[in-house]
């Protein structure tokens, strides 16, 4: 059964006021935090389309050879964002093994690409809203773990403030999770810390295909979803009337996309700025 935040609840507690001759700080004491000014970031929004796998992993090879030949001129080089959807397809990391296909690779249901990703295969599909940061962390953090754990943070944060789902991680394992259902898969590259590839998070997406590998190598776990979960929890006769109707599907990846915004804008400190795609396709 899905957890909802408790309500809080706040009663007044008697007090004693006790007047204090305040003492100014001499200005070498003050310990004020000047809040830093939000990063550009510039993003190519495609949420509602479904774009091929190849083609996207294009187009973030592409602005990471920008961003590189930026930095190599010594040139300001602002973040990317893409989300999209994709055309059902699986992908494998570097490091993938074969032994978690449940199909040949001869007969495989739809493309298979192994990619310079970290992880194991896993499926991407519609209904399932992916996005692709390409950001260069030496203006955040070069750290790759405290990066991976950010992206689940972000993830946590849209779960909790759009659907009241208390999302969390599980220790020695990446990407986030309720209970033992795995709602968001991440697996990134890092070329001369620029970020690329990113988080797939399942909001209407159909899981059957999942059943044809074993996502992520995990034997012993599930995948989820946000309409799954929303589903199970209004069928609670306990928690039914406390929730709204589920909306549609269109809904639910339109209220996903915008949290998914807003939470990362707000995680990575950036100031979001939509941008129209000029790439050439790769022939």
């Amino acid at each position: 059964m899905m957890t909802l935040a408790p309500n809080l609840c706040f009663r007044t507690i008697p007090t004693k006021c006790i007047t204090v001759k305040q003492q100014k700080d001499p200005p070498h004491q003050l310990n004020s935090v000047i809040p830093t000014k939000p990063k550009p970031c510039e993003c190519f929004d495609l949420h509602k389309e479904l774009i091929p796998y190849g083609k996207a992993w294009s187009w973030q090879k592409q602005i990471v050879k920008q961003k590189q030949a930026l930095i190599q001129e010594h040139e300001d080089c602002p973040d990317s964002l893409i989300i999209l959807q994709h055309n059902p397809v699986y992908t494998m990391g570097t490091g993938s093994s074969e032994k978690f296909l449940n199909f040949d690779m001869k007969e495989a249901p739809f493309d298979v690409y192994r990619t310079e990703r970290g992880g194991e295969v896993t499926f991407h599909g519609p209904g399932q809203l992916v996005m692709y940061p390409i950001i260069n962390l030496r203006n955040h953090k070069m750290d790759l773990h405290w990066y991976l754990r950010k992206l689940e943070e972000l993830v946590i944060r849209v779960l909790q403030s759009s659907f009241s789902i208390k999302a969390s991680r599980i220790e020695g394992l990446t990407g986030v999770w309720f209970g033992n259902q795995k709602l968001a898969a991440i697996g990134v590259r890092v070329s001369k810390w620029i970020t690329y590839h990113g988080l797939a998070l399942n909001v209407t997406t159909d899981l059957t295909p999942f059943s044809w590998i074993v996502p992520c190598g995990l034997q012993d776990r599930q995948v989820g979803s946000i309409r799954g979960l929303l589903q199970e929890f209004q069928s609670s006769t306990r928690c039914s009337e406390a929730v709204k109707p589920i909306s549609d599907d269109d809904e639910l990846i339109d209220i996903s996309y915008k949290s998914l915004i807003k939470e990362f804008s707000e995680v990575f400190n950036l100031e979001i700025h939509q941008k129209t795609f000029d790439f050439v396709e790769d022939h």
